[in-house]
């Protein structure tokens, strides 16, 4: 109904990137791209949606508990020039030496700045370090930020 009401008006069928500018703006994952079986829920950032203790016990429960804090961490990077736009599985130096690497990248539009999640350890995903993301052989200045980096205080969702 909506794509036939807007054909008057020049309806085109547009925003899939924006889906993804925004939702890592706002720090949400991509299940396969940022975070994947291999990477457990503090480590991901996700902390907040395993609850131990909850009734009915969750496989995997035991050994969450068990894993201490997390070695690495799934970071936002911003990118010092916002006209530098990755694309993802760039590496990412820290110290001089490659530490990571990114997972998802895109231009955040509202923030306006380039926007890359990358898996980092976890002495280098302090908010303010800086890194570099290797891009075409280039090392791309970026700092560690903190997240989310739109609407922190969450009141613009639940408007």
């Amino acid at each position: 109904m909506l794509w036939e009401a807007g054909q008057r008006h020049g309806i085109v069928a547009a925003g899939r990137s924006a889906f993804n500018s925004l939702r890592l703006e706002k720090g949400y994952r991509a299940a396969g791209v940022d975070v994947t079986t291999e990477h457990d829920p503090d480590e991901a950032g996700l902390g907040f949606a395993v609850k131990p203790g909850k009734p009915g016990e969750y496989v995997g429960a035991a050994a969450l508990a068990a894993k201490g804090e997390p070695a690495r961490r799934l970071v936002p990077l911003l990118l010092d020039d916002p006209a530098h736009v990755v694309l993802g599985k760039e590496p990412v130096w820290h110290a001089g030496a490659p530490a990571g690497y990114v997972t998802s990248a895109a231009y955040g539009y509202t923030i306006d700045a380039s926007i890359a999640y990358a898996w980092l350890p976890a002495p280098a995903a302090e908010p303010g370090t800086p890194v570099h993301v290797e891009y075409f052989g280039e090392r791309l200045p970026a700092v560690v930020a903190a997240e989310p980096l739109f609407d922190p205080e969450m009141k613009r969702i639940k408007a």
